[in-house]
C-alpha cells in the first residue's frame, strides 16, 4: 500500500511546524548557557564559542548540502536533518563537559544548515498562488520560534529541577516523532538533475536574483549580526551592565529582540518588499541607537524597549529582503537560493557575535556592545541608500521611452 502523503495545505502548515521545532531547539541553548558556565567554570570567550561552532557547522552544511533538496527531493533531507536533531539534542542531555557541548553544537548545526532551505523551500512550493505565505513565514518563523525556545528554556532553569535533562530530553522524543511527520510529506521538489554537482561548496544565487541580492546584503549582514550578539552575550549584558542575573529575565532579553522580530515581518505583511526592507532598517537603526543609550545610561527601561524595537525592523526589514530576493524564483533553485540567503545571516550571526565575545573580555561587555552597535546601525543606513539607489534607478529605465517597431 502507497503512503498516504498529507495535502498540500497540510503540507504547508506541516513544514511551518516543524521549522518552528528545529528552530526553537537552536535558541534553547542561549538561556542554558550559563547554567552549564557556571557548572563547567568557563569564559566568555569559551562561551561564545560553543555558540560560534555552531553557526560555523550551519554555514558549512548550507554551502554545501544547501541546494540538495531541489536534486534529491525535500523530504529525504528533512527526514534526515531530523534525525540528526535526534543525535543533537541526546549529546545535550548527555553533555559534562565544553568538548560535549561542542560536539552537541557541532551536530545541531548540521542538522539546521540542512533544514532550514529544505524546509524554506518545502514552505514556498507548497504556498498558495493566492495567498503567497512562504516569504511571510521564512522571516517570521526564525525570531518567534528563537523566541519561543529561549523563553522556554528560561523558564525551565528557575522552575524545573535538572533543567537541561528535562528539556534536552524532551526535545529528543520531540525530534524522533517530527522525523515521522517528515515521512509523511509529499514530495514537492522537481528534483533537477546534477546532485553531485550541488555538493560543491558554494553559494548559488540565480542569475536573476542576484542584482535584488546585492542590494539585500547589508541589510542581512546588519539584522542578522545583531541577532547573533544577544542570543551569544545577551543575556550576560542584562547580568554584567544592568545586574539582571535571573535566568528568566535574561531569556526576555532574547524575547523582546526575537519575539518582536517575528511581530515586525507578521505588522508588514502586506507591504511592498522595498517599504518593509526601508522601513525595518530605519527602525531597527533607530532601536539600536537606543540600546546604545540605555547602555550610557544604564536605563534598563530604555534597554528592553530599545531592544524591543531593533527586533521590529529586525522582521520587517528580514521579511523585505527575503521577499526581495525570492522573487520570481524558478521552483527548481528555491532550495538554493534561500540556503545563500541564510549563509550571508549565519556568517553575520556568528563570526561578530565570537569576535564580540574575544574582545569582551579585554575591554569590557559594554564597550564592546555599543561598538558592535554603532556598527550594525551604518550598515542598515547604508541598506537604505542602496535600495534608494535601485528604485531611482528603475524608475529611470522605466521612464525612458521604448523604441518603436517598424
Amino acid at each position: 500500500m502507497p503512503a498516504r502523503r498529507a495535502s498540500r495545505a497540510a503540507s504547508f502548515w506541516t513544514a511551518a511546524a516543524l521549522l518552528v521545532l528545529v528552530l526553537a531547539a537552536s535558541g534553547v541553548p542561549s538561556p542554558l548557557y550559563r547554567v552549564y558556565q557556571e557548572r563547567l567554570g568557563f569564559s566568555a570567550g569559551v562561551l561564545t564559542t560553543v555558540f560560534g561552532i555552531y553557526a560555523i557547522a550551519l554555514l558549512a552544511t548550507l554551502l554545501v548540502v544547501g541546494a540538495l533538496s531541489d536534486h534529491v527531493g525535500r523530504r529525504p533531507v528533512v527526514v534526515a536533518g531530523m534525525l540528526l536533531q535526534v543525535v543533537a539534542m541526546t549529546l545535550f542531555w548527555a553533555a559534562d563537559s565544553v568538548g560535549w557541548l561542542l560536539a552537541a553544537r557541532v551536530v545541531q548545526g548540521v542538522s539546521v544548515g540542512a533544514l532550514t532551505g529544505a524546509l524554506g523551500a518545502t514552505l514556498l512550493d507548497h504556498q498558495r498562488a493566492d495567498r503567497p505565505l512562504g516569504a511571510l513565514l521564512n522571516s517570521a518563523v526564525p525570531g518567534f520560534a528563537i523566541a519561543l525556545g529561549a523563553v522556554s528554556a528560561g523558564l525551565a532553569v528557575d522552575l524545573v529541577a535538572a533543567p537541561t535533562d528535562r528539556v534536552f530530553g524532551t526535545l529528543t522524543v520531540l525530534f524522533g516523532v517530527a522525523a515521522g511527520v517528515a515521512l509523511l510529506l509529499p514530495e514537492s521538489s522537481p528534483r533537477t538533475p546534477g546532485a553531485l554537482a550541488s555538493l560543491r561548496p558554494r553559494v548559488h544565487v540565480p542569475a536573476a536574483q542576484r542584482a535584488a541580492f546585492l542590494v539585500a546584503l547589508p541589510c542581512l549582514a546588519a539584522m542578522w549580526a545583531l541577532g547573533g550578539l544577544y542570543l551569544a552575550l545577551g543575556p550576560s549584558v542584562a547580568a554584567g551592565v544592568f545586574g539582571l542575573t535571573d535566568h528568566l529575565v535574561g531569556s526576555l532579553v532574547i524575547v523582546a529582540m526575537h519575539g518582536m522580530g517575528a511581530v515586525g515581518s507578521v505588522s508588514l505583511r502586506n507591504a511592498v518588499p522595498h517599504t518593509a526592507m526601508t522601513t525595518g532598517c530605519l527602525v531597527f537603526a533607530a532601536g539600536v541607537s537606543g540600546t546604545i543609550v540605555s547602555l550610557a545610561t544604564e536605563s534598563i527601561a530604555l534597554f528592553f524597549a530599545a531592544t524591543a524595537v531593533s527586533g521590529f525592523g529586525f522582521g520587517a526589514a528580514f521579511l523585505g529582503a527575503v521577499a526581495t530576493v525570492t522573487a520570481g524564483v524558478a521552483p527548481g533553485e528555491r532550495g538554493g537560493l534561500l540556503s545563500s540567503v541564510f549563509v550571508v545571516g549565519y556568517l553575520a550571526f556568528s563570526l561578530p557575535a565570537v569576535a564580540a565575545g574575544l574582545v569582551s573580555g579585554a575591554v569590557g561587555l559594554r564597550p564592546t556592545t555599543v561598538g558592535y552597535g554603532v556598527v550594525v546601525v551604518a550598515l542598515a543606513l547604508g541598506a537604505v541608500a542602496g535600495l534608494q539607489r535601485r528604485r531611482r534607478a528603475e524608475q529611470r529605465t522605466a521612464e525612458q521611452p521604448q523604441p518603436v517597431a517598424a
